[in-house]
Parts: C-alpha cells; structure tokens; sequence
C-alpha cells in the first residue's frame, strides 16, 4: 500500500530554524517568517546596542582570558541575553554550538537539570578545535525562576568546574537569587535602554525592511516601549502586518493602549467632573475604544507628572494609582477600581481647591 505524504514529509519545503527551542519556519534565502527580536539580534558585541560600558567590560576580559562567571540582571528587552551570546561567538567561533550549553530555567528549573544536564555538560572534556578558548560556556536565562534547591546544587557545581566551564546567569530579579550564587559571579545591571538607542534600533530595522513610519509612529513606539528593545521590535513587526504605514494611530490601535489625546481627555474630567458623569465618560471611552482599566491607570500616573500642582497631593494620586494598578492585577472588579480612581481624584481636586484658597 503506497503511503500518503503528510506535510512535514514533503520534500524541499522551508527549512526550520530553532529560536528558544521552538521551530519557526525559515524561507529560502531571506527569512521572513523570523521575529524581527531574532532577525535582528547583535551578533556581535559592536552591534550591543546600549550598555557600552558593560560590554567593553566583558570585552575586555574576553581579551585577557580572564572571563569571570556572570550574573546579568534587570528588565527585560535591556540586551542581558544578546551580549552574553555575543560573547559565545566572539570566543568559539565556528564552534560555538559546541561549547555552549544554553537552558531556559523558567522550563528547566529543577535539581536534576542540575544535576544532569549542566553536571554531564561541565564534567564532560571538550575535543573541539580552532576556538580561542578551551572553556566551555553555561548559559542559564530566567534563572531566577530556579529553586532554592537548584541553585545551591548549581553552587557546587560551579565550585568544581570553575577550571573547565563558566557559568553566565541572566535574570530579572536579583534578589531571587541566592547570595551564595551571588558571590560567585561578577555581576552587571542592565538597566532600561535609554530612548536614544530604542530609536536609533529601529531606525535601522525601519531601513532594513523597508517600512512606511512617520515621527508620530517612532515616537508611539519609543514611547510604548518604555526601554525594551524586544517589546518595540514586537510592537513594530505586529503594527507593520496590520498597517501599511506605520502612525502613531496605528501603533496604539494595535496595541490597544491609550492614546495620548485620550489620557489628556480623561485626566480632564477626573480633574473637573463630579463623580457620577465622570464614570459614565470614562466606561463610554472604555468600551468604544476597547481600553483596560489598568492600561488607563498607568498613562494617567505618567500624565499626573506634567500636572503643576503641590508635591504632597501629587504623591497622594500616585500612591492611590499604585494601589488601584496592584488590586487591577489581581483581577478586582473593574468597577469598583474606576468608581476608586474617581474618588481618589475627587480629594485630591478638594485639596487642590483648598490650597489655592
């Protein structure tokens, strides 16, 4: 009986490439169907967006042979993962798939990773050649979602492989990990990109692929992307496969945040009607532009800044706003959280009111 084809069968169809092991499907010759984060990932570290003093660093060391474990941390998007695997392909070259040993820890976050996996890694003698290095690399990304148990067995492992292998921890939080892991690793702070580097990136994606954006839609995206450089790369590739040109407008209605007309709009009413019209203003907005609570909460504590109004009443709205944004994540009813935000307003306008007087 002859058998049937199926579609992974079928010969000379697109290569697969792997990006944080899931495969993505790669046309021939340009890849097209690769996320812009991984399209265009520095490859080397001149092309490190931001954060120079940081990789001269490391550079430098590379170039001593002096390579300490590392511990990278803060925001996401700030380019931690992209220089450490920068570094990878500066010291093994040709080799580099060879000599690293690459783990998400938000998956593979157990002891017996630790125990097999990075243990039979570390342990095992490299025969690779033509590499400038003859230490083996383990990267840990999201480390800070190991366990405790995880992280003191990857402790001795790292005291008894120091010789043959470096470790290189990329997370979030810090604090989540523990001291003696800490004290092991020359640590670096990546902190939010600055908006001059966001836009120059994507001014060089902008080129590369062609696009129609004008300033309001680089604005948007800087803006939105509050100094990660992953979240304004998605925010450009998803507003590109839904608009030909590329607006301020198009950037928000893909995103769905507020516009900035829109905060101005609310913060007016918040600031100047009673309670009862407000609501009603503010749900009526909600629903014809399909705006979240929180998103709302967020702009409008932005907005508060450029507001001229007394110190005090000033930290007064933002610490109402924080809590209104924390019971907001936690899935409180909307209602109840928009009628707070009101009322939050309306004693901050009586004191404003009493001030003046």
């Amino acid at each position: 009986m002859a058998s049937v084809a199926t579609p992974m069968e079928i010969e000379d169809g697109p290569p697969i490439k792997s990006i944080k092991g899931k495969a993505v499907l790669v046309a021939a010759g340009e890849p097209k169907t690769v996320p812009w984060v991984e399209k265009y990932r520095p490859q080397s570290l001149a092309d490190v967006a931001a954060h120079r003093d940081i990789v001269d660093t490391i550079d430098r060391l590379t170039n001593e042979n002096k390579l300490p474990h590392l511990l990278l941390y803060g925001p996401p998007g700030t380019g931690k993962t992209s220089t450490i695997l920068a570094v990878a392909r500066k010291i093994f070259g040709s080799q580099y798939q060879n000599m690293i040993l690459e783990l998400n820890a938000s998956d593979d976050r157990g002891i017996d990773v630790v125990r097999h996996q990075i243990q039979d890694f570390a342990s095992t003698q490299s025969f690779s050649f033509g590499v400038k290095s003859h230490l083996k690399l383990v990267l840990l990304d999201e480390a800070d979602a190991m366990t405790k148990d995880a992280q003191f067995a990857l402790r001795r492992i790292i005291e008894k492989y120091t010789k043959s292998t470096r470790f290189a921890l990329i997370c979030n939080h810090v604090n989540k990990i523990i001291p003696a892991l800490q004290s092991r690793c020359t640590r670096f702070r990546f902190a939010p990109l600055d908006a001059t580097h966001v836009k120059e990136r994507l001014q060089h994606v902008i080129k590369a692929e062609g696009l129609d954006v004008d300033e309001s839609g680089l604005t948007a995206l800087v803006r939105l992307s509050t100094g990660d450089m992953r979240k304004a790369l998605n925010i450009l590739q998803s507003t590109h496969m839904a608009s030909e040109t590329i607006t301020e407008e198009a950037v928000y209605l893909c995103t769905g945040n507020p516009m900035p007309k829109e905060i101005e709009q609310i913060c007016f009413w918040l600031l100047n009607e009673s309670f009862s019209p407000c609501f009603r203003y503010i749900s009526e907005m909600k629903t014809r532009k399909g705006l979240a609570l929180v998103d709302i909460v967020r702009e409008v504590t932005m907005f508060i800044f450029k507001i001229k109004m007394p110190s005090d009443i000033r930290v007064r709205i933002i610490n109402d706003l924080a809590d209104i944004e924390y019971r907001l994540t936690f899935g409180c009813n909307d209602k109840l959280q928009l009628g707070a935000l009101i009322s939050g307003f309306t004693r901050a306008r009586t004191a404003l009111v009493a001030a003046a007087k």
